[in-house]
């Protein structure tokens, strides 16, 4: 009888590379992990832990599993990422993230540099900017959250807090932006605070500096900054028709549109601004080809999510809305075609030849921590980058209204640049 844990050779080669593993006969270790893409450097992983998946990258100073056991799955962690205790599967954890014991982080997620959660938080095709701070007992799926400038000055969910991101007819087309790509890269925007024991049902967009009173379920955008909400729920019942929801789909498709050239923006910012800050870490290239990854999956989760919807609105719309519902189920595609291109209009182009002009004359010096670099950029430069990632965004949502005319989105969007 072989009384060895699984993969203990593996484990073996660990502990002689200086991995701190206090009780080695606990462990398990998967036959497809990549002992090469561990680093031997300040990394400790506590007794009861489970790592799995060929594409798992565990950088220096990361520590697994003090608070209780944590399982990771194809999971790439930044250096010193602290994971309490839970399951982590299918994600990137950039420098300094944290996760409190009992979360759940399913597949989809992208937490950046300082980002942190505290016990019970359940995450899935989420993506937290740096320094986003989430309570206790939170289920904040589907959503990008940005906003803060620092760990003291940050975006914060506050305890018991729910994004509700499932309908009733059984959509998820319902991503919400709390802050944006444009602004919240630049780390220099107002915090957003969602009070506890609150909600917001997606799809919704709020803009920074805002609180939410404790309690307020979010059920509209609140695109104005500097902002106290307090939303009461409705004290009234009404009967249930099955595909209500679809008798009006604008609002569905625009947040949808408007959350995907986000993602969009943010794709550009990794490819050209964030790559070399990635290159000059220990397993920087896997990590930067991870968070790739994880915005092309978020990409792919949402066009499929909307193109679910759109079948199942045509399914249950009127026959005076039947043409606008064939027309979206017909023309989806186009949305994921522009998605894929890198080639925008003049306007576009002109922007990010004007941010990169003031990046490389006052531009961050690389072997700096991000958040470091970012923040200490001047102002014109910070200024210059929004107004190209801004630029990104309207030149996809100008394309996706002009692939729709029927629906008749982005009323009120000018037709900047084109």
């Amino acid at each position: 009888m072989d009384l060895h844990p699984r993969g203990h050779e593996k484990i073996r080669i660990l502990m002689e590379k200086g991995v701190r593993i206090p009780s080695p006969a606990t462990l398990d270790i998967g036959d497809d992990v990549v002992t090469a893409q561990i680093s031997g450097e300040n990394v400790t992983i506590y007794p009861g832990c489970r790592i799995y998946g060929k594409k798992t990258v565990i950088s220096s100073g990361c520590r697994l599993g003090y608070e209780a056991p944590v399982t990771i799955e194809n999971c790439r962690l930044g250096p010193d990422t602290e994971l309490k205790g839970g399951f982590f599967n299918g994600s990137v954890f950039l420098e300094k993230a944290s996760m409190g014991s009992g979360a759940q982080v399913r597949e989809g997620c992208l937490i950046e540099e300082q980002a942190s959660g505290a016990h019970c938080v359940g995450l899935k095709q989420t993506i937290l900017f740096p320094f986003v701070t989430l309570g206790s007992l939170v289920n904040f799926c589907d959503c990008l959250m940005a906003g803060g400038t620092s760990r003291l000055h940050h975006s914060e969910v506050g305890s018991s807090y729910i994004h509700f991101n499932f309908t009733p007819d059984g959509d998820k087309a319902t991503p919400s932006l709390f802050g944006d790509v444009p602004g919240g890269v630049m780390l220099n925007r107002p915090p957003i605070f969602l009070g506890g024991q609150g909600g917001a049902v997606g799809p919704i967009q709020v803009g920074y500096g805002n609180v939410a009173a404790a309690g307020s379920i979010l059920r509209k955008n609140y695109p104005q900054e500097n902002q106290l909400i307090f939303e009461a729920g409705p004290a009234r019942s009404v009967r249930i028709t099955r595909g209500l929801p679809y008798l009006e789909i604008n609002h569905l498709v625009e947040q949808n549109i408007v959350y995907l050239a986000n993602l969009k923006a943010l794709t550009a910012w990794y490819k050209m601004v964030r790559k070399a800050f990635f290159d000059r870490q220990e397993s920087g290239p896997l990590i930067y080809e991870g968070a790739l990854e994880i915005l092309a999956g978020a990409c792919r989760e949402r066009l499929d999510r909307l193109s679910r919807m759109a079948k199942n609105s045509l399914a249950a719309a009127p026959d005076s809305a039947k043409a606008e519902r064939e027309e979206l189920v017909a023309r989806l595609p186009e949305l994921e075609e522009q998605l894929s291109q890198d080639n925008t209009g003049d306007w576009v182009r002109q922007a990010q030849q004007t941010f990169f002009a003031a990046w490389d004359q006052a531009g961050p010096k690389f072997n700096a921590p991000y958040t470091e670099a970012i923040r200490a950029l001047p102002a014109a430069v910070t200024d210059a980058g929004t107004a190209w990632l801004l630029s990104v965004v309207d030149d996809y949502c100008q394309k996706a209204k002009a692939a729709f005319p029927l629906v008749q989105i982005f009323k009120k969007l000018k037709a900047t640049g084109t």
